[in-house]
C-alpha cells in the first residue's frame, strides 16, 4: 500500500463512501425495485391473468429488470464493503490475481476494483461456450448419422417429414438456390422418402430375398417411361403399356 499516499487513500475512502450511501439510498428510496410487491398487485388486477395476457408479459419484463437492477446494486455494495474492510487491514489497492500495486488513476476510476487493469476477468473471453451450440451446429449435430455412412432413419429425416407439412419459412430462406415453390423449401425435397433407388419402390421379395415380383404401378411406369427401364427386358410390362 506503499504506492498510495494519505492524501490519495483519504479520496478513495470518500468515493466508496459516497458510493455506499448512493446505493443504499436507492434500494430504500425505490423498496428493493418494487420486488417486495407481488406480481399481482402490480397489474391492479383480482388475478395475475385477466383478459390481456400481453399485459402479464409485460409485468414479468418489468419484474425480470428489477431482479436485475436488485443483483447488480446488491453485488456493487458487496464490492465497495469489500474495499472499505481492505483498506482496515491494509490490503487495498492490491491486486488480487498478480499481487502487483494498482495505480492510483485506476483505482480514482474504480474504487472497489480488486484487479489490474492488465488482470481484470473483464478482459478474458470465456473459454465455454453455449451447451445449445452442440446441438445448433451443425444442423441435426447429434442426430444426423449421414457423415457416418449410416442409412437409415435418423434427426434429419424426422425433421424432413415434420417440415414437408410447412414452416414459417419462405422460399428466400430456404437452404438451396434458386427456390421459388413452397413445395421446394423443406431440406433434400426433392429426396426419395423410404428408398434410394427408384427401382426400390416397386420391386418386392420374399422373406428370403428371392422369387422377385415387379409392382407395375404408378412409381413402375414413371420410372420405365423416363427410359431408366427397359420394357424389352420385361414383355409382360411391355403388353401391359401397349
Amino acid at each position: 500500500m506503499n504506492h498510495l499516499t494519505s492524501e490519495q487513500l483519504d479520496h478513495l475512502h470518500g468515493l466508496l463512501v459516497q458510493q455506499r450511501d448512493d446505493i443504499r439510498h436507492r434500494l430504500i428510496e425505490n423498496e428493493d425495485h418494487g420486488l417486495e410487491d407481488s406480481m399481482r398487485d402490480m397489474s391492479g388486477e383480482l388475478s395475475e391473468i385477466d383478459n390481456h395476457p400481453g399485459d402479464v408479459a409485460t409485468d414479468l419484463y418489468h419484474r425480470s429488470m428489477d431482479i436485475s437492477l436488485q443483483e447488480r446494486e446488491e453485488l456493487e455494495l458487496t464490492e465497495i464493503e469489500d474495499a472499505l474492510r481492505a483498506m482496515d487491514n491494509g490490503t487495498y489497492g492490491i491486486c488480487a490475481a498478480s499481487g502487483e500495486p494498482i495505480p492510483y488513476e485506476r483505482l480514482a476510476a474504480l474504487p472497489a476494483t480488486r484487479y489490474c487493469k492488465e488482470h481484470s476477468p473483464r478482459q478474458e473471453k470465456p473459454h465455454t461456450r453455449p451447451v445449445e451450440e452442440e446441438f445448433l451446429t451443425p444442423p441435426f449435430g447429434r442426430s444426423s448419422l449421414d457423415d457416418k455412412e449410416y442409412n437409415g432413419f435418423d434427426g434429419e429425416d424426422a425433421w424432413q417429414i415434420v417440415e414437408s407439412y410447412g414452416t414459417s419459412n419462405t422460399p428466400a430462406m430456404a437452404e438451396g438456390n434458386n427456390i421459388d415453390s413452397y413445395n421446394d423449401v423443406e431440406i433434400e425435397s426433392h429426396d426419395p422418402d423410404g428408398w434410394v433407388e427408384p427401382w426400390e419402390n416397386f420391386i418386392a421379395t420374399d422373406m428370403t430375398g428371392s422369387n422377385i415380383t415387379i409392382m407395375r404401378g404408378h412409381q413402375y411406369q414413371q420410372y420405365m417411361d423416363s427410359g431408366e427401364g427397359d420394357y424389352l427386358l420385361d414383355p409382360y410390362g411391355k403388353r401391359e403399356k401397349e
